[in-house]
């Protein structure tokens, strides 16, 4: 992979975390602390929905997350490794 290829490469990575944490972080910060009021004028089973989220929807929403990295990653991975590997065949 050649210098600009990689730069790319890292840029779309970091950008792909980037966005990942801050949806983490809104559903974290939002659903949990910022909404639990109105969230909790919601019920899951005999549960208000802003203590679930503060529970167990944060936790669900980080294991969603990282399964959306894995499958963007390795898209991003075959990307970069059949350009990369375009190149080599010319050489």
């Amino acid at each position: 992979m050649n210098d600009e290829n990689r730069h790319v490469y890292w840029r779309a990575n970091k950008a792909l975390i980037r966005n990942l944490l801050i949806a983490w972080g809104i559903v974290s910060i939002g659903c949990s602390i910022l909404l639990v009021q109105p969230l909790n004028l919601i019920r899951i089973g005999r549960l208000p929905f802003g203590f679930w989220m503060a529970q167990q929807g944060s936790i669900y929403i980080f294991v969603v997350l990282i399964f959306i990295y894995a499958i963007q990653m390795d898209k991003l991975d075959r990307k970069y490794n059949d350009s990369n590997n375009d190149s080599n065949r010319r050489d």
